[in-house]
């Protein structure tokens, strides 16, 4: 499931990603993207993990074709993780985007958005 969170902005927009993703979550979390690129140009992006477990095959590819469509809109995302692994996707994620992209640990969330709100 993604959910949008209320600190989000017209600028920064933020996710929690909680259990796993399927191509329904895609399908709301895409336009919503699209409508602040369309708006306001380049964004931000912050993703809280919470109890994540990945994503269905569909999911996946939708996440891959995301990444390729959007690596020129989004200069900065914040990965905020409660897993090794999670931490390891930030780096699997750079050669697929321009952004900037740092993983912090949960409990480093204030940090995060200190980040990704930086000017």
């Amino acid at each position: 499931m993604i959910d949008q969170l209320p600190e989000s902005t017209d600028k920064t927009l933020a996710f929690k990603l909680s259990g796993k993703l399927h191509d329904e979550d895609y399908k709301k979390f895409v336009p919503l993207i699209d409508a602040a690129v369309t708006k306001g140009g380049k964004i931000r992006l912050l993703a809280q993990f919470h109890d994540f477990h990945g994503w269905d095959l569909h999911a996946l590819w939708d996440d891959i074709k995301f990444s390729t469509t959007h690596c020129l809109a989004i200069e900065r995302i914040a990965l905020v993780g409660e897993k090794k692994w999670e931490a390891w996707m930030s780096k699997v994620c750079k050669p697929f985007t321009m952004a900037k992209i740092k993983y912090f640990d949960a409990a480093e969330i204030a940090a995060a958005w200190a980040w990704i709100n930086e000017p």
